[in-house]
């Protein structure tokens, strides 16, 4: 079970970069990727529960699943109303739901401080001028992209945020 448990890990990690990168490159998370984040999720668990001597507290814990997914629903929620106001987009409003899931209840305090600290990170960076040197290179040409239009990827700083989160504090 702990084999499976690995392996979504990994696999998740993949997909969270996978997600920064498609909203750093287009301004859009894919709806199968939210799914199929949320679906490695449900097949952590599962393994989670088969393997625990005590299910009731696997589950009901709040270090536990029922932990995680009040944490995935509550930051769910905060996104699609960060999206009503239009503050975020919507798959920055979707993407909060499987961040919340893995990250978990216990995790969201350390997540929401990293997600402040790199957002203001991200603004300022994007107030400094490319150096002429590198402004060619394709990367640097998107970050100019990015500060015309005003339209910030949050996707990006919300998965470094949720990585830096998982490495540290799970």
């Amino acid at each position: 079970m702990m084999q499976i448990v690995a392996f979504t890990s990994w696999i998740s990690i993949l997909l969270f970069l996978y997600a920064a990168w498609t909203d750093f490159r287009t301004w859009k998370i894919p709806n199968t990727l939210v799914l199929a984040l949320v679906t490695l999720y449900a097949l952590r668990a599962v393994a989670v529960m088969l393997g625990s001597d005590d299910v009731g507290a696997a589950l009901f814990a709040s270090t536990g699943i029922g932990g995680d997914v009040g944490a995935g629903l509550l930051m769910f929620m905060l996104g699609v109303v960060l999206w009503a106001f239009r503050l975020f987009g919507a798959g920055d409003a979707k993407l909060f739901l499987p961040i919340g899931l893995f990250v978990g209840w216990h995790g969201m305090l350390p997540f929401s401080f990293l997600l402040l600290v790199l957002g203001i990170v991200t603004l300022l960076i994007l107030r400094l001028p490319v150096p002429l040197p590198v402004a060619h290179l394709a990367f640097f040409m998107r970050i100019e992209e990015i500060r015309a239009s005003r339209k910030v990827p949050y996707g990006v700083v919300m998965v470094f945020a949720a990585l830096i989160t998982l490495a540290v504090f799970k």
